[in-house]
């Protein structure tokens, strides 16, 4: 048994974020320590003290990489190959840093 439990970074849109819960639930209960993006919704779908501006965009996306730091692998979640801009960017970083990368549909 290894001395801790494998940690594994989800990436992915966050117009996915169904998917991610799920695989962040599938997981959990498989013992893995899921470290996630955090998932908020789109502007247009709640008020405006809840608006995350391009700013927080921007460090919540470089906190992400940090996130990849973190883990073993990185899983991609991905429903109908689709893989956007922030989650080409993360690919593109665990890879540079060496981490495995897995994906829930082909690419």
């Amino acid at each position: 048994m290894p001395d801790r439990p494998e940690i594994v970074c989800i990436c992915g849109s966050a117009r996915f974020a169904d998917e991610l819960r799920a695989a962040n639930r599938d997981l959990t209960l498989a013992g893995v320590i899921v470290v996630a993006p955090g998932v908020f919704r789109p502007a247009e779908d709640h008020d405006a003290n809840e608006v995350i501006t391009d700013e927080q965009k921007t460090a919540l996306g470089a906190l992400h990489l940090r996130k990849i730091d973190l883990a073993d692998r990185v899983l991609v979640v991905n429903p109908g190959g689709y893989i956007g801009e922030s989650t080409s960017r993360e690919i593109a970083y665990a890879r540079a840093t060496g981490k495995p990368i897995s994906f829930t549909d082909p690419v």
